[in-house]
């Protein structure tokens, strides 16, 4: 978008905060840079120029506006809807692969030389991999510098730089304060902090409803891995370097977020996988406007716009949740889960609240002896097919997967059908157009509301909703009176 300088003009003389992550505006007199909604006074249009990225006005030497923190904008939505290189690249950067790998550890992952990944992303984003991940290195040091009273020696490597000299050069640069000075000016909020924990506040493009997001959440959650508790819903993650707590709590401008961590090098990936988790990244208004031109679902968006989809932190995890959840009530998946957890998981300490284990990794999984589950043999054989090609590499999910790739793999497998398949592409591997015209839900739900029922018909009408269809599955789903579309009391 930031090559369409007519279309960006306007967003920024509107401070549309739509638009806010899409792209960037760098003032050539005063060398800031800003998001489209920055509250202050327009600049002159012929001293703006865009830019793709916060990495890319960075290189370009300018720096981060105090007023409006542009490093704090929500991601920008088209990596998550798209499935290429470059976004996948972006989804990995963002989930700290760069910090922990390298770029040649990147471009390994995306099956392309580092040269390559590097070529893709200058022509793309204005940046490349090292320089976007320092981006993202510097606001992860500003979220700790303020909201925590750590040592700013502990804050340079929970952050990911490698010397404290390179935290204080890309600090000053970036925005254009010591780190000592960044902290004085947010004295009044660390002072707030619980012992033990990093409270932050995780930002989101407007509207959210949270019902169907947090109570789906909660009403499928593991017991002793998920839970739902005052108001928040909590979970264990397991991490590169440790393991955490995260408690996420619905608010009207933002999600409150607390992170309990055993290893603060872990913060950028558990913001990233909660940031996943909750789809906070999505483009409501692009997704609502395309779903209202369908008079059926129009008056389901007006009612509740910007429905998102509930997502998982470990799509390993959730592929073995959907083999369990296969032709049972969403109670009983939750015990053949809890059972697994128990006997496989790692126990975890939470002093605050009931959450007692980690999800197993499907290399404890594949232990297993098949006989012990209290299953049917063929979904036996369905959970050991999986488990074997996750844990020997045969088969891997995640945020990078290539979702065609993904799905032609998981039909291979014995046991797995479309919904298996499509609800693994849509909460797993986050295709924002996975589709479920077999589930009895959506059928139901399509026939209350007079779309057409049966598989085929439906997805013939569900065309004009694309790419967007797995946010029309939520809109289906959220017409039933079921606990999934609620906040639990």
């Amino acid at each position: 978008m930031h090559t369409d300088t007519e279309r960006c003009v306007r967003a920024v003389q509107s401070k549309d905060a739509r638009f806010d992550g899409w792209f960037f505006t760098a003032v050539l007199t005063t060398r800031i840079y800003c998001r489209p909604s920055c509250p202050v006074v327009p600049p002159k249009v012929e001293n703006m120029t865009f830019y793709p990225s916060a990495a890319a006005c960075q290189q370009a030497g300018f720096r981060a506006c105090k007023r409006c923190r542009p490093d704090t904008t929500p991601g920008s939505p088209q990596w998550n809807a798209r499935a290429d290189t470059v976004a996948r690249a972006m989804r990995l950067i963002r989930d700290g692969v760069v910090d922990r790998e390298g770029v040649p550890g990147l471009a390994a992952r995306l099956g392309y030389s580092a040269r390559q990944i590097e070529r893709q992303l200058l022509a793309e984003l204005g940046a490349g991999p090292f320089a976007l991940a320092r981006a993202q290195r510097a606001q992860t040091a500003r979220l700790l510098i303020e909201t925590t009273p750590l040592p700013m020696a502990e804050v340079a490597f929970a952050a990911g730089f490698s010397s404290i000299r390179t935290f204080n050069d890309t600090v000053r640069e970036v925005f254009a304060l010591a780190p000592t000075e960044l902290r004085a000016r947010a004295v009044r909020g660390i002072a707030r902090q619980t012992p033990g924990a990093i409270t932050l506040r995780l930002p989101f493009r407007a509207p959210l409803t949270p019902d169907n997001l947090f109570g789906h959440l909660a009403a499928t959650g593991v017991p002793g891995v998920e839970e739902w508790r005052d108001g928040s819903f909590r979970r264990t993650l397991s991490l590169p370097y440790g393991h955490g707590i995260a408690e996420l709590t619905p608010q009207p401008e933002h999600i409150g977020c607390v992170l309990h961590l055993t290893d603060l090098r872990d913060l950028t990936i558990a913001i990233s996988r909660c940031r996943w988790m909750l789809d906070l990244d999505a483009d409501p208004v692009a997704v609502d406007d395309r779903l209202r031109t369908d008079p059926l679902l129009a008056p389901l968006v007006d009612k509740a716009p910007g429905r998102r989809v509930p997502r998982t932190v470990d799509a390993a995890e959730f592929a073995v949740r959907a083999v369990l959840g296969q032709q049972v009530s969403t109670a009983a998946a939750r015990t053949h889960a809890a059972r697994l957890v128990v006997a496989h998981g790692q126990a975890v300490d939470d002093p605050t609240g009931g959450l007692t284990h980690l999800f197993p990794t499907p290399a404890q999984l594949a232990e297993i002896d098949p006989e012990t589950l209290a299953l049917p043999r063929s979904r036996r054989t369905t959970l050991t097919t999986l488990v074997a090609a996750l844990a020997d590499g045969t088969l891997r999910l995640g945020i990078d997967s290539d979702w065609d790739l993904a799905r032609a793999q998981l039909m291979e497998l014995p046991g797995f059908g479309p919904w298996t398949v499509e609800a693994i592409a849509m909460r797993a591997l986050g295709d924002p157009d996975a589709f479920l015209p077999t589930d009895l839900g959506m059928r139901r739900a399509a026939q209350n509301l007079g779309l057409p029922s049966t598989p085929a018909a439906l997805t013939a009408r569900a065309a004009a909703w694309r790419p967007w269809r797995a946010y029309a599955v939520q809109y289906l789903w959220a017409t039933e009176d079921h606990a999934i579309n609620h906040l639990p009391a």
